[in-house]
């Protein structure tokens, strides 16, 4: 069968299919589908390590403006989760990865170009950060093209690569960034470079005050990397006629997904206008109340919109007619949700906790100066999240075999233990003159919420993808996935403003029940002897 053509009889089920030709096509679009999914995490998530580096540079703003910035590109990614969970049905599969993937340049190249000026203005960053969002809505659109592909006896597996894999996006960006900032090695357009003002790292070590860093290139690397996999999404990927009808041609596809992000971007803005402070927005409705309110209003104008977008999506609200999708939004919050949010506030938590510290201050009482012997963010915040990701595969893999939701009760209840524990550790290295005694302790905890989120999200997927049918199936995936993404914004915001009151435990500690409630929910609808479903 020739590449780019739209497939018009595909049916994973059939094993006999399946063996001739099923297989390859499939394989070849996970493969295809990976490294264009990773690209998405790294370009979303990227502000996480560029904020920390924007410290060291001395760039002039707030720990909490960081924490914003950086909260700003998950609360966008989120939201555009939502439309981003129907594309495949209206755009086809080939047509959504490759104008997803190609609209990341646009922060990618914006950040290579702000960066290189400390006077940038912090909206300029907002914004960016704010487009950034782009890779984030991508996942949504990437695991319902996958789920079409591969028979249910193969979900956990195929989607656990591509999640996984694709989540190795973030621990591939905390890796790079550090990586090519240290020398120009894109060789005149790397610019000129900035000398630090505090002490840095990467993967390789310790990088002292004065050394010169070139922090633009922690765009230009993704906007570079970009341009093959976009031209391998066009080659080398398919449209499934049977989930998608009606794809239309390239460019109707291109203008349904584009109108569909037109309602998120307008919907997270005016929510973002509405709750940041003065002088970037109005601060006038809490935050939890403005997350509410622009879910909503993302969803109802997706409702009517005209025929060839909303009707294409009619069929597709069912799934919120369905118990599961609601028990699964909160599990798979539980498990994704925890690994995106913490991959975000992670470095910016050890920059400001352990690269800090308590000293006396003239005329009494204390004040938090730099900690010369704290350790940088840039050097260990990506071990947490290469674990989560490297383990997601074999999530999935155990659920296969022992069923999802009995590995989902069990990582849970890991992670309010770890969650406490993490808290309490935090609140010990806050309070101290010597912050860094504590590091370790902190890191290997953190390192094991990580690894359970990672089995969770692969078990929590495999579930999905047997309590759903064919046409619900990409859309619960979608669906779930973008309410989970909203982890990278709150955890961040929680996590930035429990740090600046002076207590980050609580952060923790409020996580930990969550996961609690998780873990009754889990039970009654899927492990109980009267389940609703059992242990699928």
């Amino acid at each position: 069968m020739a590449l780019n053509q739209d497939l018009e009889n595909w049916n994973p089920e059939d094993a006999e299919f399946w063996e001739r030709q099923g297989r390859r096509i499939a394989n070849r679009n996970l493969w295809i589908s990976i490294p264009n999914l990773l690209m998405g995490f790294a370009v979303w998530l990227m502000w996480g390590m560029i904020t920390v580096q924007m410290m060291n540079l001395g760039f002039g703003f707030t720990e909490l403006e960081m924490f914003t910035v950086t909260a700003i590109a998950g609360f966008t990614g989120a939201t555009l989760r939502i439309p981003a969970s129907f594309f495949i049905r209206i755009a086809g599969g080939r047509n959504t990865i490759f104008f997803t993937t190609a609209l990341l340049m646009l922060p990618a190249f914006g950040a290579y170009f702000a960066l290189q000026n400390p006077d940038t203005p912090l909206w300029v960053f907002q914004v960016l950060a704010f487009l950034s969002g782009i890779g984030g809505g991508n996942f949504a659109c990437s695991m319902s093209n996958i789920s079409t592909f591969f028979p249910k006896s193969q979900q956990g597996l195929a989607l656990g690569l591509n999640a996984g894999l694709g989540n190795f996006g973030v621990t591939t960006m905390q890796i790079v960034i550090p990586l090519v900032m240290t020398a120009a090695v894109f060789g005149a357009l790397s610019g000129d470079p900035l000398p630090l003002q505090s002490s840095s790292g990467t993967l390789l070590g310790r990088i002292e005050a004065g050394a010169d860093t070139w922090i633009q290139n922690a765009g230009l690397v993704w906007g570079l990397v970009l341009i093959p996999l976009v031209a391998a999404a066009w080659f080398g990927m398919n449209n499934i006629l049977a989930v998608t009808p009606n794809p239309g041609n390239p460019l109707a596809a291109f203008g349904k997904i584009g109108g569909l992000y037109l309602v998120a971007f307008l919907t997270s803005g005016l929510g973002l206008y509405a709750f940041l402070p003065a002088p970037v927005g109005l601060g006038v409705l809490n935050v939890w109340v403005a997350l509410l309110l622009v879910i909503i209003a993302t969803l109802l104008i997706m409702r009517v919109m005209p025929a060839g977008i909303g009707a294409g999506m009619a069929n597709q609200f069912a799934i919120f007619r369905n118990r599961h999708t609601w028990s699964m939004t909160w599990l798979y919050i539980v498990t994704f949700g925890s690994f995106i949010g913490f991959s975000s506030a992670l470095p910016l938590s050890i920059e400001v906790i352990f690269g800090n510290m308590w000293v006396p201050a003239e005329g009494g009482g204390l004040e938090r100066v730099n900690n010369p012997d704290g350790p940088s963010a840039l050097t260990y915040a990506w071990i947490g999240p290469f674990v989560g990701a490297l383990i997601r595969p074999v999530g999935g893999w155990i659920a296969d075999r022992v069923g999802g939701a009995l590995v989902t009760q069990v990582i849970s209840g890991v992670m309010v233990v770890a969650s406490v524990a993490v808290g309490y550790v935090m609140a010990l290295a806050y309070g101290t003159e010597a912050p860094q005694d504590y590091f370790w302790m902190f890191l290997v905890l953190f390192v094991v919420i990580f690894a359970a989120s990672g089995i969770g999200n692969g078990s929590t997927f495999r579930t999905i993808g047997v309590l759903f049918d064919q046409q619900q199936k990409g859309p619960a995936l979608g669906w779930t996935s973008a309410v989970a993404a909203y982890g990278a914004f709150v955890a961040p915001r929680v996590m930035g403003e429990q740090i600046q009151a002076g207590s980050p435990e609580l952060a923790m500690y409020g996580f930990a029940v969550f996961y609690a409630v998780g873990m009754v929910i889990n039970q009654w609808f899927y492990l109980r002897r009267n389940a609703y479903a059992r242990n699928p």
